[in-house]
């Protein structure tokens, strides 16, 4: 196992990791423990993964897995957060919308990230998630739309 590999990937994709954790779990602690597990199961299957592009999407893949993982658990279900004002994404350098994003559902929030943050084609987004094109298509459309619902609340309008 090559340790300067790892540190390299962890510096590099940390951060998205991450947030994509965040908007799925909206705990930070949660975030940041899922994120450490990601990086432990890429040290175990680092061997396997090809391409700079391949190991970026077998983390966002690992990430959201893990993600749905926490938030079907028994523990998840029955604790209560005790700090709720707490957000990770900071209005004046993330925007509203990215804030915003935690009112959608979590496949609508992660195609968005996907697609808007991090720049994937919805081909590369139906691999990654393991899903059809269309359906990619079609879950980004919708997102867009609820998005929209969103942001123009009321007189105010954000987008």
């Amino acid at each position: 196992m090559d340790i300067q590999r790892i540190e390299e990937l962890v510096n590099k994709h940390s951060n998205m990791i991450l947030q994509i954790a965040y908007q799925n779990t909206f705990n930070m602690q949660e975030a940041e423990d899922i994120t450490q597990e990601v990086f432990i199961k890429l040290m175990s299957n680092i061997s396997k993964l090809e391409s700079e592009e391949h190991i970026k999407a077998w983390l966002i893949r690992v990430t959201i897995n893990l993600c749905r993982d926490h938030n079907k658990s028994f523990w998840n279900k029955n604790t209560y957060e005790l700090d709720e004002d707490i957000k990770y994404f900071d209005k004046e350098k993330d925007g509203e919308v990215l804030a915003e994003l935690a009112k959608l559902k979590p496949n609508h929030r992660n195609v968005i990230y996907l697609y808007y943050y991090q720049g994937y084609k919805i081909n590369e987004i139906a691999q990654i998630l393991n899903m059809n094109s269309n359906t990619v298509s079609s879950l980004l459309t919708r997102a867009r739309s609820e998005l929209k619902d969103v942001l123009t609340k009321g007189d105010e309008v954000y987008a």
